[in-house]
């Protein structure tokens, strides 16, 4: 039987955290950005994690075994 591949376009977008979470770049810094506010820039520039209910899709996706 052949090899399992990952999903190369979300191996591109997630991270995986040395415990096991999920993290992700937040959506709407696009083309649309500069018509946002500083404070909204700033908060959408920071990582953060994959919601749980989306890990074992995720987890699917990139063939990866949570610890």
């Amino acid at each position: 039987m052949p090899k399992m591949k990952s999903n190369r376009s979300m191996m591109k977008r997630v991270r995986i955290t040395g415990t096991g979470k999920i993290k992700r770049k937040h959506a709407y810094m696009g083309h649309f950005a500069p018509g946002k506010t500083k404070k909204q820039r700033m908060h959408l520039a920071k990582y953060t994690y994959m919601d749980k209910s989306d890990m074992p899709r995720i987890h699917d996706m990139i063939n990866y075994k949570a610890k």
